[in-house]
């Protein structure tokens, strides 16, 4: 028997940052963000030999251990162990003997929610094998204790409910980690417009979130009042980005994308640079009305709003700069698991 699990890679809209704490324990936050169809794959194969294999797919990434209650963390392989040393942990189970291997469509530090998605895969394939009773609240809810809380990596809470509800969903947060995730019924016209304006763009570079994020965290306990009026101002835009796609009104995504990028830049010093700003600007002057830089910022995924069948005049402006454009379609659903 082999358990596997996928779970989708997401874009975020509007409101980017304000699912950070303090910020939305303080203030409350509100995200839009949309799945993918990239993905983070897991494939579990339970052994019965007393060992634990980990494996990175695609390369020479492996880690092979003793099978235990509780495992030592390791460099490059702290998802894994995490996500073992919990499910081991909170449902008191004797130690487990497996091969779990793990892959993603897109490079780690993008800017598309990729160690959290890998996190939410890892679990998916545990739930299937063990028949754990977790709801879709409860796994990503886990998911994010395991990256925050245990292995105490710096970030947000919105990627690990994306990849577990998957679709287009106006997230929001609230203080003692309470979360509501509200799907939205957008027309599917409405969304293959959207599909069809939306130009995904990877710049080639990437980024360690946690360095701008500890900025931004560092901002708010210090009561910057640019940075903090920054994040109101992105809560405000997720709104606007929900009244827009849900009246169909697609002709102010742009600029709701605009509006959302001055002010990002505001919450943390790193979120752009000349590079970024360079990419940003040429997409514009070839016809883009808005854009967004993907995640924390400072490099990865961006994607712009190209209407009236500009999309091919910025991509061939855009791709000048070293970056490639990424095909990709929204998708409707979230963590996925099955054997075969």
């Amino acid at each position: 028997m082999i358990i596997r699990s996928k779970a989708p890679l997401r874009i975020g809209l509007a409101g980017g940052g304000t699912d950070v704490s303090p910020y939305s324990d303080l203030y409350g936050g509100a995200i839009l963000n949309a799945t993918i169809d990239l993905y983070a794959y897991a494939s579990l194969e339970p052994l019965n030999n007393g060992k634990i294999e980990f494996v990175i797919d695609g390369s020479s990434k492996t880690l092979s251990l003793d099978s235990q209650k509780e495992l030592s963390i390791f460099p490059e392989f702290e998802l894994f162990i995490g996500v073992y040393n919990r499910i081991v942990k909170q449902f008191n189970l004797n130690p487990l003997s497996f091969r779990l291997t793990s892959f993603v469509e897109a490079p780690q530090g993008s800017g598309l929610g990729t160690s959290s998605t890998i996190v939410v895969s890892l679990l998916g394939a545990f739930i299937e094998w063990l028949n754990l009773p977790l709801g879709k609240y409860d796994i990503a809810h886990l998911a994010y204790e395991i990256e925050r809380i245990d292995l105490k990596m710096t970030g947000g809470k919105q990627d690990q409910y994306a990849a577990t509800f998957g679709g287009i969903n106006y997230i929001e947060f609230f203080d003692n980690d309470k979360v509501i995730v509200n799907p939205l019924q957008i027309k599917p016209e409405i969304i293959y417009e959207l599909e069809f304006n939306l130009l995904l763009y990877f710049t080639a570079t990437q980024r360690l979130s946690a360095n701008i994020i500890n900025e931004q965290v560092k901002n708010v306990n210090d009561n910057n009042f640019k940075s903090i009026e920054a994040m109101h101002n992105l809560k405000e835009q997720s709104q606007q980005m929900k009244e827009a796609l849900l009246r169909g009104e697609l002709t102010k995504i742009g600029d709701i994308l605009h509006f959302g990028w001055h002010n990002k830049k505001q919450m943390a010093t790193s979120i752009s640079n000349s590079f970024i700003d360079s990419i940003y600007l040429k997409a514009i002057e070839n016809g883009a009305t808005g854009g967004k830089i993907s995640g924390a910022g400072g490099g990865g995924f961006m994607f712009f709003y190209c209407p009236a069948v500009t999309k091919i005049k910025v991509a061939n402006a855009i791709e000048q700069l070293g970056g490639k454009i990424q095909p990709f379609k929204f998708t409707s659903q979230g963590l996925v698991t099955w054997k075969i």
